[in-house]
């Protein structure tokens, strides 16, 4: 796997707008053939920046430590019944605080399913919705997944992650004291969600859409957001959510990671970058052990 501060900032640049919808696969083939070394082609290249889900398990499902399995439960404003990957310690001798964990636009595949085992194994009880589950669930690859991500009604599907955080807070394993995290898509799901639940006890956001503003003053949950350097299509809309924030005098941190690009904390990609992403985890389990005890 190529490492992303060896890719061309143009490519990189036009993946992240053939992962985030906004041209097709020809699109980008055709657009990346100019770019490409001698002797490789743009489906070479594509191929190479596609995750490796052999690489995302950081903590094996078997781990002895940890109790992990699907679970469903009830989304009344959303697609009715839904089904999420849930993960907590095997041994409890005493109710812990919950994390909701919000994929990026593809649905429920192995790298998050990886986040929430290693939130797990830190002493959170975790659960990681799917939310093509109302279509058949993950299909395996993040092409399809994409494709079914868009034929979800972005509302109800919102709802849906909204409704994980009920049942999280209403498990017996759990305090009800509940927090949020996501990527990409995910990122953005966990500063709106902040901005439509009073009782949310924390969020930490990588690389996600930014609310307006104006909304921010609804805001009471603390929260953590991280960003790439590179990401320009995200953090553009940053400096007016922030005004927002110090405007009504919010609880948050802001971290920015050097060189680094959009996803960096996706280990199954080239635009992972190791130290950056240990060093945002770090934090971001601080964050929780914080605000929501542990």
């Amino acid at each position: 796997m190529a490492d992303d501060k060896d890719l061309d900032p143009q490519i990189l640049a036009l993946f992240d707008g053939y992962v985030h919808g906004t041209m097709s696969r020809r699109q980008f083939l055709e657009r990346a053939a100019g770019l490409t070394a001698t002797g490789v082609s743009a489906a070479a290249l594509l191929a190479s920046l596609s995750p490796d889900y052999a690489l995302a398990v950081e903590v094996n499902p078997d781990d002895p430590s940890i109790s992990v399995g699907y679970k469903k439960y009830a989304s009344p404003r959303g697609a009715g019944v839904m089904q999420g990957y849930f993960a907590r310690p095997a041994l409890i001798d005493h109710k812990l605080p919950g994390v909701v964990v919000v994929h990026e636009n593809r649905g429920l595949n192995p790298y998050i399913e990886d986040v929430a085992r290693r939130l797990a194994v830190h002493g959170f009880v975790a659960f990681a919705p799917d939310a093509l589950f109302p279509l058949g669930g993950y299909p395996g690859n993040d092409d399809d997944g994409r494709a079914m991500q868009r034929e979800r009604e972005p509302r109800e599907m919102f709802e849906d992650f909204s409704a994980a955080i009920d049942y999280l807070a209403g498990h017996p394993d759990t305090t009800g004291k509940t927090g949020i995290t996501g990527f990409c898509y995910g990122g953005g799901v966990v500063m709106q969600m902040a901005v439509e639940r009073a009782d949310l006890g924390a969020g930490v956001a990588f690389y996600g859409r930014h609310p307006s503003g104006e909304s921010a003053a609804a805001i009471e949950a603390p929260l953590m957001i991280h960003h790439a350097e590179r990401d320009e299509r995200v953090n553009a809309s940053w400096p007016g959510f922030e005004a927002g924030l110090r405007k009504a005098g919010k609880t948050y941190e802001r971290h920015e990671y050097p060189d680094t690009n959009h996803g960096f904390h996706n280990n199954t990609t080239p635009r992972y970058d190791a130290e950056a992403a240990a060093l945002a985890w770090q934090r971001t389990l601080g964050f929780f052990e914080r605000h929501l005890g542990l």
